[in-house]
């Protein structure tokens, strides 16, 4: 199974502050030890909030485009790992040994074609699933 590890923002990363060198070693090791396990699928940092933008969506109006910086930065994720792991225990215990700098995270379960499966119940919802699982199988995902 799949899991977004969220990395969440803080006022340093909002104010665009870089980690330091020894912050960035530590987490190149431990990214490392993901790698060589094999269960590394994607990770990166993201810049601050405001170099964003949000899109707001109604179902009457058309989409709404809000532009950076956003003021809650509790609510922002400041960086990802995407992990292919056994079980949502075995995604907690690699990642309480992440270097503590990078202060709280969010581990997240994602979805799987198969999790859709109770409510696809049309050739247009198969077909769709079925292209889902294809890019999957393209992208080792």
């Amino acid at each position: 199974m799949r899991f977004m590890v969220l990395v969440k923002a803080n006022k340093d990363s909002e104010a665009g502050v870089l980690p330091d060198e020894k912050a960035i070693v530590e987490m190149g090791k431990f990214n490392d030890e993901l790698i060589k396990a094999g269960v590394l699928l994607a990770a990166d940092g993201l810049q601050a909030s405001a170099k964003g933008a949000r899109i707001k969506f109604s179902p009457t109006g058309r989409p709404v485009v809000i532009d950076g910086p956003f003021t809650e930065a509790k609510e922002l994720i400041a960086g990802f790992w995407m992990v292919q792991m056994k079980s949502k225990d075995e995604a907690i215990e690699w990642f309480s040994r992440c270097p503590p700098d990078v202060g709280e995270i969010e581990i997240r379960q994602v979805f799987d074609a198969a999790d859709f499966e109770p409510v696809i119940s049309t050739d247009e919802g198969r077909a769709a699933m079925a292209a889902e699982e294809q890019f999957r199988q393209r992208t080792n995902t």
